[in-house]
Formats: C-alpha cells, structure tokens, sequence
C-alpha cells in the first residue's frame, strides 16, 4: 500500500473459530482497531454467528477459498471452491492460501476479485516460534503500508493472546494508523 502514509493494515486468515474469533474481535475492540479477516468458507458454514460478529463489529471480510485449498489443486477445482466460499462470505476480497496461486488462477480471480496479498506475515502460526517471536517479526518489518498478517486459528490463538496487544501497542508506539480494506477502496494499478 501507500509508502508514504504512516499506516498499517491489520488482517486474519483462517478463521472463523470459536477459540479464537472472539477473543481477536474482543481485542480489537478495546484498541478501536479495524481489520480484516480472509475466512474459509467452511469455518463460515459452521460458525455463521461468528462470521455475522465480524460485520457486526465493522471489520470487512475477504475469501480465503472453502476449504483452504492449495495452488497445486487444478484450476477449474480451485475456482470451483472459491465460488463456493464465496456464496457465504459474499465479498470482492480475496486471498489465496499460503499466499500462491497458479497464473490461470490468478488470471480468472482477479476479473472478480480483488487480490490482496501481505509483505509482513508474523509466522504467528508455527511451533518453532513464540509470542516474542511474533512480536520481533512484527517490529523488524513493519514499514509504511504494510499489510500484516494474523492467524485467526488454533495455531496461533496462544501466541496471539501475548503478541497481538504488544503489536498494536508498539505500532501505534512508532505513530502508525490502523486501517481496514474495503472493496469500494480505490486501489494502486500494481494491485489489479
């Protein structure tokens, strides 16, 4: 995003799950944080309270495919399954797991979809890391405009519930302002 714009995007893949949802929106919350969340169909499908909790509070959502699916699936099976976690998340955001997609991939979802990808993701999710960890990603690249990335999972819900405050703490520390995307945004010609 704008390198010359002291802000940060916060985002969340993943989830929704009822082990980590509402603590990550309850956090938000007391900072007055927005952010956005790329959510897996199925988790919306099992968890549409969660998944109405979300809008409700203001965040916008995005379509992380329905069953978190790999680029390595064929292309008419992988756009199959983002249409279909599309039919419950109802959104023009999209971000592919695992941050790749295959061209043909790419070159169909991005006519529907506005794809939004991440320079700095916290690795919030691994077991060879901790919360310090986490925290330490965060403050070694964060940089104007950075799109930060979260785990709304059982994965990283732990790590979070030290990282995620600290994080928001020290970034609004350095003077930076949190944003949310939003499909009515207009967006940089690189992001199309």
């Amino acid at each position: 995003m704008k390198r010359d714009e002291k802000a940060v995007y916060i985002t969340f893949d993943d989830g929704p799950i009822p082990q980590a949802t509402p603590w990550i929106l309850d956090t938000l919350d007391h900072y007055g944080i927005k952010a956005t969340f790329f959510m897996v169909g199925d988790n919306v499908r099992k968890y549409p309270e969660l998944f109405a909790d979300i809008k409700r509070r203001g965040h916008s959502v995005g379509n992380h495919t329905f069953n978190h699916i790999g680029f390595r699936t064929p292309t008419i099976k992988y756009l199959k399954n983002v249409r279909l976690a599309n039919e419950l998340i109802q959104t023009k955001l999209f971000r592919p797991p695992h941050g790749w997609m295959r061209r043909w991939q790419y070159l169909f979802l991005r006519h529907k979809y506005t794809i939004i990808m991440w320079d700095l993701v916290t690795r919030d999710y691994s077991k060879w890391i901790d919360a310090e960890d986490v925290v330490e990603n965060v403050k070694k690249y964060a940089r104007n405009g950075s799109i930060i990335t979260f785990h709304d999972s059982l994965k990283s819900i732990e790590k979070l519930k030290t990282a995620l405050p600290r994080c928001i703490e020290w970034l609004r520390e350095q003077g930076y302002e949190f944003k949310k995307f939003d499909e009515n945004m207009k967006w940089s010609r690189h992001l199309k």
